[in-house]
């Protein structure tokens, strides 16, 4: 990648509003420009999809803003090898949290970059979670408090949902939609100063 690309805006490919902390949090300027991509993964390997659908979603932006590079993200839980997304009410939640509760799971976060159109780099990162073994009143409360509504596997650790987890292994900010490590990584690989 050229050097000039130092300066090149930085763009979020993702409304998230935790994805958007992380990145304030650790002082990276950029700006954001939701993909609006349906995630449609093609890969025969679920345990590819966080990937896939990151890669979606930064290609998407990059192409309608090529002179920028674009940083594309897709959280996914997994469950004896079977993705979790986001649940659909509250009855979905509560099903996700009992299967859950008392095991260990795997939350992969696709990471992608993109510029020009063209996809850069692409990788993910892997955390292991372990859920406490709650009571069924103690996830029921969490899911009356609308908290899971909106997040993979149907709990946020950076929210209420930390009351759920006994430990995790691997990286906490994976674990809420973005590996910092990883992503600074990839992008000092390409030269991208931020």
């Amino acid at each position: 990648m050229e050097e000039c690309l130092k300066t090149v805006d930085l763009v979020l490919a993702s409304g998230s509003p935790r994805r958007r902390e992380i990145l304030e949090q650790i002082g990276v300027k950029f700006r954001v420009s939701v993909s609006g991509e349906e995630e449609k993964p093609t890969a025969e390997n679920p345990l590819d999809f966080p990937r896939e659908n990151a890669s979606q979603k930064a290609l998407a932006v990059s192409k309608k803003d090529p002179s920028a590079v674009v940083l594309g993200f897709d959280t996914l839980v997994f469950l004896d090898g079977k993705p979790l997304g986001k649940p659909k009410d509250k009855d979905d939640a509560l099903r996700m949290l009992k299967s859950l509760n008392g095991r260990s799971h795997k939350v992969i976060t696709g990471v992608a970059i993109a510029h020009g159109g063209k996809l850069l780099d692409a990788s993910e990162e892997e955390t292991e979670v372990f859920f406490r073994d709650c009571s069924l009143q103690e996830l029921e409360e969490y899911v009356n408090s609308l908290d899971p509504m909106d997040k993979a596997g149907a709990y946020g650790i950076q929210t209420n949902g930390a009351r759920l987890i006994r430990s995790i292994r691997g990286c906490y900010y994976n674990v809420v939609g973005l590996p910092v490590a990883r992503t600074l990584d990839m992008l000092k690989n390409l030269k991208v100063k931020v």
